[in-house]
């Protein structure tokens, strides 16, 4: 039985990681030991920045909801409970996006949220 070598699958594997580490500097780009240890730990940094992002942009779609809120007499948490007893099911990037874009529409939805309330 003829000897099977590993050359073309560790030249694949290694060749597969320095070019995930083009760009970085120095020697993490050059060289496969500390290439592959900079692209494990950008991998990490990638996977928890998906989760971070989505976080952000809830926090700044509340900030804005309850700056538009606040200008129509209203706090945020009075202005969301009044949404869920006026059956009006917006969520919060389009309420944002109303906030900013329509002001005159989202002083129409604060006033429902209101009218629910009482």
């Amino acid at each position: 039985m003829a000897r099977i070598k590993g050359a073309t699958m560790t030249r694949k594997r290694r060749k597969k990681v320095l070019k995930l580490a083009k760009g970085y500097y120095g020697s993490k780009s050059r060289l496969f030991k500390t290439a592959k240890q900079a692209v494990m730990k950008s991998g990490q940094y990638a996977y928890i920045g998906r989760k971070q992002k989505k976080r952000d942009f809830r926090r700044l779609w509340i900030t804005r909801i309850s700056a538009a809120a606040k200008m129509n007499g209203m706090n945020y948490s009075t202005f969301m409970n009044g949404l869920k007893k006026a059956d009006i099911t917006l969520n919060r990037k389009m309420l944002s996006e109303i906030a900013i874009s329509d002001p005159a529409g989202f002083s129409a939805i604060v006033e429902k949220a209101k009218a629910a309330l009482n």
